[in-house]
C-alpha cells in the first residue's frame, strides 16, 4: 500500500512540474534541454508548419511566459469584487476560444488541450501558417506574424496596431526574442538532435 501511494505522489509530482515553467525562458537551448518533449513538439512543428522553431517559441514566451495555466486577469466590480476576464484566451498560445475551436476543426482531435504544450504549439504554427497562406507575411518576421496574430487576420489588415503603441513595442519585443532565439538555437540544435545529450 505505501508503495502504491509513493507511486501516485510521483506522479503527481511529475505533473506538476511539468506544467511549470522552465526555470529559465531567456535561452532556447536550456529550456529545451530541461523539456527535451518541448524540442520533439516545436520541431514537429515546424516540419508541419514550415514555421522556425524560434519565432514559435518566441510567441509563445510572450503570452504565457511558457506557463501553462496562463489566463488574462479578471476585471473588478465595483473597483474590487473579482469579476469576468478580458477574454477568453488561455494556456499556453493564449488562444481564444473561437479561434481555438476553428483549430480543432480544422486539425481534428478531440483531446487537444490549450494547457498541453505540444497541442499549443501546433496552435501557434498552424495560426501563422494560415497567416503566412493569407496575407504574405514571412515566415520568419516575428513581428509582423505576432501583431497579426494579437489583432487576428483581419485586424492587421486594417492597421488596426498602427493606434496602439504599446502593442507595436511588444511586437518588437517578441522579434528581439526571436532573434536571440534563433542564435541560441543555431548553436545547440544538432545537439539537440542527439538524445543521449540530455542524460
Amino acid at each position: 500500500m505505501k508503495k502504491f501511494l509513493l507511486s501516485i505522489l510521483i506522479v503527481f509530482l511529475v505533473s506538476c512540474a511539468s506544467n511549470s515553467p522552465p526555470t529559465t525562458t531567456t535561452d532556447v537551448c536550456k529550456i529545451f534541454k530541461e523539456r527535451y518533449s518541448w524540442y520533439k513538439a516545436a520541431k514537429k512543428t515546424e516540419k508541419r508548419w514550415k514555421i522556425p522553431v524560434y519565432v514559435s517559441m518566441a510567441i509563445i514566451k510572450q503570452e504565457s511566459s511558457f506557463r501553462a495555466d496562463a489566463r488574462p486577469e479578471r476585471t473588478k466590480l465595483l473597483g474590487f469584487i473579482p469579476w469576468k476576464r478580458v477574454t477568453s484566451a488561455r494556456g499556453y498560445a493564449q488562444a481564444v476560444d473561437g479561434t481555438w475551436e476553428m483549430y480543432l476543426k480544422d486539425r481534428g482531435g478531440w483531446f487537444k488541450s490549450r494547457n498541453d504544450f505540444e497541442d499549443s504549439v501546433d496552435f501557434v504554427g498552424w495560426y501563422n501558417y494560415k497567416t503566412h497562406k493569407q496575407l504574405g507575411i514571412s515566415m520568419t518576421n516575428a513581428r509582423a506574424l505576432y501583431l497579426a496574430y494579437h489583432e487576428g487576420r483581419g485586424g492587421y489588415k486594417r492597421g488596426s496596431y498602427r493606434t496602439k503603441p504599446w502593442l507595436l513595442s511588444v511586437a518588437d519585443n517578441v522579434q528581439r526574442q526571436a532573434d536571440r532565439y534563433r542564435v541560441q538555437y543555431e548553436r545547440c540544435k544538432k545537439k539537440l538532435g542527439k538524445r543521449f545529450f540530455f542524460f
